[in-house]
């Protein structure tokens, strides 16, 4: 048979469960605080089906993957494959492991077929497996997707391994347009105007990514189809800021920043650039818009009080409030996708770090306190992951931080600086 260049997959069989009674449950693991020990998960090396007693190459890649992918959500320690030679048919509970991931696979002609099995080493079952066949490129795909499902299994929401970030760079000398996975093994570079590019917004549903260029010699908005590498086209190139467009969760207008009448105000906008309302009006200089997830509410910063705070407006009556009162400078709010939280900057002892406050209002919880400059959060589609840029010694790197301030790290690195992060949703 032979396969589109495209992405194909297809979920060809859900394996039969062991127990059928089980088999629907969710494991619900105390995921939620700090001090939560890590599950301890075993993912030894995959199996060749036509060739089981010789590991190839592959075959540990596609093993390490997975403890990677699974790794990266915080609340998975993968056992090392290596400690106990990544033997498939390994005794689980003498190594320490809780669960255990069982993957083999079979080549035929240019595609390949990948089953993969998740134990419950303590209850001696299988609680998820699946198989798929796809083109062998593909392989990547089909093994994140299994963890994805894997963590909402094991957890109650699905995972994010299949997302992605976009940011900027300056790795080519000028500020440019990135996307990348998470793990930073697949980078794409969106924009080449050799200029200044920054504030990339993905829609909703990834499809496209709006940015503001300088290239014109004015701070224009424009909106590039991720499908394709053709030329990006100018939304609004209105005389003044044209700048950091929130999309509406349902993907067909977005707010952007306008100073075309002098005052940085906040405008709602088609998508082909035309106003459709004003949303502010000469209350201070008005910027960082973001949608709640339910569309009903935008969260801003304005300086209206004097020094930049967070607002919250209704988005149908244009009612505002006030939400942040402590610290100085705050910026950049991010709106969680259940809803819950807002992430943002706020200067604090001298040092910009991340905080995240209710949308009702209340106490901000700092989730950062570590050294150097921590700017322009954005929550992973989980809820449970917040990605930033960190400033320390003359250099920007993106960091990801859990939502209640624990395991921070790099995300990856690239050659030079890295900024404005902004999360991807789900892919489908």
């Amino acid at each position: 048979m032979k396969y589109r260049i495209f992405f194909i997959v297809f979920i060809c069989f859900l394996f039969s469960l062991i127990s059928p009674a089980y088999g629907g449950k969710r494991v619900n693991l105390d995921i939620t605080s700090a001090g939560a020990k890590k599950v301890p998960l075993a993912v030894p090396y995959f199996r060749d089906k036509n060739n089981p007693d010789s590991v190839r190459a592959a075959a540990k890649d596609m093993s390490l993957l997975t403890g990677k992918a699974l790794d990266f959500h915080g609340f998975i320690k993968t056992i090392p494959a290596d400690s106990y030679k990544g033997k498939y048919d390994q005794d689980w509970k003498s190594i320490g492991a809780d669960f255990a991931v069982l993957g083999q696979f079979e080549v035929k002609d240019k595609s390949v077929v990948i089953e993969l099995r998740l134990i419950d080493v303590n209850e001696s079952r299988m609680i998820l497996g699946r198989r798929y066949r796809a083109p062998w490129d593909k392989r990547r795909e089909m093994v994140l997707r299994f963890c994805d499902q894997v963590i909402e299994k094991l957890s109650g929401t699905p995972g994010i391994s299949t997302t992605q970030i976009a940011f900027v760079s300056d790795k080519t000398g000028n500020k440019e347009i990135y996307l990348s996975d998470i793990f930073g093994d697949s980078v794409r570079q969106v924009t080449k105007h050799n200029y200044l590019a920054v504030s990339p917004r993905l829609s909703p549903d990834n499809k496209k990514l709006a940015y503001t260029s300088y290239h014109r010699g004015n701070a224009n908005l424009y909106i590039t189809d991720l499908s394709q590498s053709k030329t990006t086209r100018a939304v609004s190139r209105r005389t003044g800021l044209n700048m950091a467009p929130a999309w509406n969760p349902d993907g067909k207008s977005f707010v952007a920043t306008l100073s075309k009448d002098g005052n940085p105000d906040l405008y709602l906008l088609q998508l082909n650039g035309s106003i459709v309302r004003r949303l502010t009006s000469n209350a201070g200089i008005n910027v960082s818009p973001d949608f709640s997830p339910d569309g009903k509410q935008l969260v801003f910063v304005s300086d209206r009080s004097g020094e930049p705070q967070i607002y919250i407006m209704n988005f149908k009556t244009g009612g505002t409030r006030r939400l942040t009162y402590e610290g100085m400078e705050n910026t950049t709010p991010s709106w969680s996708p259940d809803g819950k939280w807002i992430a943002y900057t706020s200067k604090y002892e001298g040092r910009y770090q991340i905080f995240k406050i209710p949308p009702e209002g209340g106490k901000p919880v700092q989730l950062t306190t570590s050294w150097g400059e921590h700017e322009s959060p954005s929550w992973s589609p989980d809820s449970r992951q917040i990605v930033f840029a960190r400033k320390m010694h003359e250099k920007r790197k993106l960091y990801v931080v859990s939502h209640n301030g624990s395991n921070l790290r790099a995300l990856f690195s690239m050659q030079g600086n890295e900024s404005s992060p902004q999360w991807s949703s789900r892919t489908n």
